[in-house]
């Protein structure tokens, strides 16, 4: 019993981790949320949001907001970031765990 009981809240815990966050929906508290987005990072997507409008994809976010490019993006993306509901597309790019240990 006690195992199923632990075996739950991993499970929970792990599904809390792993929420997802549109940019041109959330607020800083949510998209701070995700991991590699401080309070700053945060503060930058909201006010370039406001400024510009939302943002029309992928390269739209990269180009408009400061300290975000190719490689953050996709790590962004992994931890649950959407650009209007989608994740970025590049992350079969990304290199994997073996090819990582081959350089």
């Amino acid at each position: 019993m006690l195992k199923k009981l632990l075996l739950i809240v991993c499970m929970l815990m792990a599904t809390v981790s792993f929420a997802q966050v549109d940019v041109n929906k959330g607020d800083p508290a949510a998209l701070g949320s995700i991991k590699g987005i401080g309070p700053a990072t945060a503060k930058r997507i909201v006010d370039e949001r406001s400024k510009g409008g939302n943002f029309k994809d992928w390269t739209d976010f990269e180009s408009r907001v400061s300290g975000i490019g190719e490689k953050k993006s996709v790590k962004l993306s992994q931890a649950g970031l959407l650009v209007n509901g989608k994740p970025k597309s590049g992350e079969a790019a990304t290199p994997t765990k073996t090819a990582a240990k081959s350089k």
